[in-house]
């Protein structure tokens, strides 16, 4: 038969990082066996927020390219069929009524046991499970029901999930008995914690797709690192696209522990896959994120900009800090020490006949030897006049996009000393 399985998130919210490692390695199983990865919505009602929660849901999925096979299915849907199978399983006696709820009949001896694929072998004595309800007294199927049970109906063959659901997993295995099902086999990934060694949470900083999408994280870096959280390939490979992961995976080199989500890390390897991709793809990808985020700045701008940045910044999101300039004048971030250099490089500009870096490069730097200065000492008040900030693209570059008129127009401002209103339109 071939593997079948299922991410079954709760609309409760965004969709978080760790529910998106879970996902991840259901997907790559399943592509790796060529069989099927199936998106089931833990809901129990039909609120606004659910469904809004479900539209968000879906599309960080689609964001990260995690495709599901066939319809999403909605445990709501479900709630009848749920009540019918309890109603039976008391008619088998395997279950009884108890104050309006329905209860199933754990045994008292022995254990339940399964293989993990990953923790090995697990023994739980069934003495310590307790006779969980089935369906409360309102109607409504609880989760360690419901979910196996739409594990039977969906014919999932392997349910992958998070080592915080190892104690439901005797419950349900005895559900799944009683229903005479075939059992699947589970596979308990190692959760996430943060570099503290706590479980990953929104005091470490983003912990939602919505939240590394915004700060211009690409999906294809995001993916990766994830994969890499609790499996390896070997020892020493980490770049790996798609294709490879899913060639690679298998929950034999899924590891046991925790494993530890390094912020700086993801962010380095965003760097190396946004310096890799064509540039044209590059000013495609921030045209798209800048636009996603609500800036109004000329494309045609960004474009010419992106150039400039791509081997510059980690993340799409840095962008509007390190480039911001380019579409608005900005007050230097700092005093200009000595800007007495700057009239000079105001009328050095005016007369080069070509306003390209080469040339632009050649005449600055032909005029800091005339003034007597080092190349550090006469760029580092221009590069404030011109950006509001010592840290920027290449200097020459940006004089060239930002034209002669705009670029001799902010360096004769802070050179007389009248400054130049911060935000004031650069076109």
């Amino acid at each position: 038969m071939a593997a079948r399985v299922r991410f079954a998130p709760s609309p409760t919210g965004f969709l978080h990082i760790g529910s998106v490692h879970t996902a991840l390695f259901n997907w790559l199983f399943a592509r790796h066996e060529g069989g099927e990865f199936l998106l089931r919505i833990e809901n129990t009602d039909t609120s606004r927020e659910v469904a809004q929660a479900t539209d968000q849901i879906q599309e960080s999925l689609r964001w990260l390219g995690l495709d599901w096979d066939g319809q999403v299915t909605f445990q709501l849907e479900r709630m009848v069929r749920a009540q019918e199978v309890a109603k039976q399983l008391v008619a088998e006696e395997k279950a009884y009524e108890d104050e309006g709820a329905t209860r199933f009949r754990m045994p008292d001896e022995g254990v339940t046991a399964w293989d993990d694929l990953i923790l090995g072998a697990i023994e739980y004595p069934n003495e310590k499970l307790e006779d969980v309800v089935l369906v409360r007294s309102d109607g409504r199927p609880t989760y360690n029901f419901v979910s196996p049970l739409e594990d039977l109906l969906d014919g999932i063959t392997h349910v992958i999930r998070g080592q915080d659901h190892v104690s439901n997993t005797p419950k349900q295995l005895q559900i799944l008995a009683a229903l005479g099902a075939e059992l699947p086999q589970y596979a308990h990934v190692p959760l996430l914690n943060g570099p503290d060694g706590k479980k990953l949470s929104k005091r470490h900083g983003a912990n939602t797709v919505e939240e590394f999408r915004g700060a211009g994280f690409i999906p294809e870096a995001l993916v990766n690192y994830l994969a890499l959280l609790g499996w390896s390939y070997d020892d020493h490979t980490e770049l790996m696209t798609r294709e490879e992961l899913i060639e690679r995976f298998s929950l034999e080199r899924v590891g046991k522990s925790a494993a530890t989500f390094d912020y700086e890390k993801l962010t380095h390897m965003n760097g190396v896959y946004l310096r890799a991709l064509p540039p044209t793809e590059y000013a495609d990808r921030l045209v798209a994120y800048l636009r996603e985020q609500g800036y109004a700045w000329d494309e045609e701008l960004v474009r010419k900009a992106a150039p400039l940045v791509q081997e510059k910044i980690a993340t799409l999101g840095d962008f509007p800090k390190f480039a911001r300039f380019f579409f608005e004048r900005i007050a230097p971030e700092e005093p200009l020490e000595d800007g007495a250099v700057l009239p000079a490089v105001a009328e050095t500009l005016a007369q080069i006949e070509s306003f390209d870096a080469a040339t632009i490069e050649a005449a600055l730097r032909e005029l800091a030897d005339r003034l007597g200065l080092k190349p550090r000492q006469a760029f580092r008040p221009i590069r404030l006049a011109l950006t509001g900030s010592t840290v920027s693209p290449g200097l020459f570059e940006s004089l060239e996009l930002l034209g002669r008129e705009e670029s001799i127009d902010r360096i004769s401002a802070r050179g007389s000393g009248l400054g130049g209103a911060s935000g004031s339109s650069a076109r």
